[in-house]
């Protein structure tokens, strides 16, 4: 099976910058697409950004100019960063890896990671 470790997230005042990091591990052949979620207190988690496994990106609109999502498939890992950052963009972030296509015999439909906090101040 696969981990999924994220790793960077921290406090940081309105305005600052955050990078995030998500390690992969074990079966890695098992992932494709990767994304980014996030989820603040009382809201439902969120898609925050996508990344293919050839590099194609789709962000949401409201940290368009100000994320950008990128991955090193050598590495087995995917990074967020995180500029401009608001005290609307507090929450947990994960880390979701879809299953590669074909391979339903011997990996999950999708990966998680534990989430790393990311907390902005006014």
């Amino acid at each position: 099976q696969v981990q999924l470790v994220e790793s960077g997230g921290g406090l940081v005042q309105a305005g600052g910058s955050l990078s995030l990091s998500c390690a992969a591990s074990g079966d890695t052949s098992c992932i494709s697409r990767m994304h980014w979620y996030r989820q603040a207190p009382g809201k439902e988690r969120g898609l925050v950004a996508t990344i293919s496994y050839d590099g194609r990106t789709y962000l949401v609109d409201s940290v368009k100019g100000r994320f950008t999502i990128s991955r090193d498939n050598a590495k087995n890992t995917m990074s967020l960063r995180m500029n401009s950052l608001k005290p609307e963009d507090t929450a947990v972030y994960y880390c979701n890896a879809d299953r590669a296509d074909g391979l339903w015999h011997r990996c999950a439909p999708d990966y998680w990671g534990q989430g790393t906090q990311v907390t902005v101040s006014s």
